[in-house]
C-alpha cells in the first residue's frame, strides 16, 4: 500500500489547555481515507483510538464503544497507517526505557510519527476525564474529574503519536498514546506502562495538516498567558 505521509490534526493542545471543549467538527467529516488516530470528543466526553479502519471512544466509566460519526472533536489526529517498520521486543521494558529506546530507532527525532505498540504489558495505566459542562474550566482543573485505572498483565493496543520537540504546544511533544484491551471493552489516556511481549511499528509523517477551529471559542481563547510546560504535564501525565 502507498505510504501517505500526512498527519491531520484538529485544533491543539493550546487550545484544550484554554478549555475549547466544543467543536463544528464531525468525526464523520474527517474520518474518510483514514484508519489510525487518536484523539477526544466535545464536552472532553471521553478518549478516542483507533486503528486498522476501527475506532473507539473510550469513556471514563470504563467503558468501550464504537465511535459514532455524528459525534464532535475539539482535537485529534488522524492518519493512515502503513508501517515503515516493524519491531519485536521481548522483555521488560518500563515506559521510560521503551521510549528511550524506540526513539532511538527512529530516523530522526525532529519529525512527526504514527506509532501502534500490541501485545503483552505487565501493566497499563490509564486515565479518563468526565464529561465536561459549561462554563468550560481549564484542562488543568477538568483532569480533576478524571478517573484512573490499572491494567495488570493486559493484552491490548497502545496507538498514538510521537510529536518533535518543537510540536509542543501544537499537540504533546514525545509519545502520546491511548490504550484499548484485546477485547476492546475498556482503556484510555496512557501515562504508564510496562512492556512485557510487543510488537512496535511506526511511520513518519512529514506533512502536517493542521485544521484550526473556526468558533467563537477558539477565536476568543487566550492562548498566549499558559506556561505550557506546566499544563501539559498536568493534563497528559
Amino acid at each position: 500500500m502507498k505510504q501517505d505521509g500526512t498527519l491531520l490534526q484538529i485544533s491543539t493542545m493550546m487550545a484544550l489547555l484554554d478549555g475549547v471543549f466544543e467543536s463544528e467538527t464531525r468525526y464523520g467529516s474527517i474520518l474518510e481515507g483514514h484508519d489510525f488516530g487518536i484523539g477526544t470528543f466535545d464536552h472532553l466526553d471521553g478518549e478516542m483510538i483507533g486503528f486498522d479502519g476501527s475506532f473507539y471512544q473510550l469513556r471514563s466509566d470504563g467503558s468501550a464503544r464504537p465511535l459514532d460519526p455524528n459525534t464532535t472533536t475539539p482535537f485529534c489526529s488522524l492518519t493512515r497507517f502503513t508501517p515503515q517498520q516493524t519491531l519485536s521486543v521481548d522483555k521488560e521494558m518500563t515506559k521510560y526505557d521503551f521510549e528511550q529506546w524506540l526513539s532511538a530507532q527512529l530516523e530522526t527525532v525532529n519529525s512527526f510519527y504514527a506509532v501502534r505498540i500490541e501485545g503483552q504489558f505487565s501493566e497499563v495505566k490509564t486515565r479518563t476525564v468526565a464529561r465536561q459542562e459549561k462554563p468550560f474550566p481549564p484542562i488543568t482543573e477538568a483532569v480533576a474529574t478524571q478517573s484512573a485505572r490499572t491494567f495488570k498483565q493486559i493484552e491490548g493496543t497502545l496507538a498514538g503519536y510521537f510529536t518533535p520537540r518543537f510540536g509542543h504546544g501544537i499537540a504533546v511533544a514525545g509519545y502520546h498514546l491511548h490504550f484499548i484491551d484485546q477485547e476492546r471493552s475498556g482503556g484510555g489516556h496512557v501515562f504508564d506502562y510496562t512492556v512485557q511481549n510487543v510488537t512496535v511499528s511506526f511511520e513518519e509523517k512529514p506533512r502536517l495538516d493542521l485544521r484550526l477551529p473556526t468558533t467563537a471559542s477558539y477565536r476568543e481563547a487566550d492562548l498566549e498567558s499558559h506556561d505550557i510546560e506546566q499544563e501539559i504535564k498536568l493534563a497528559e501525565g
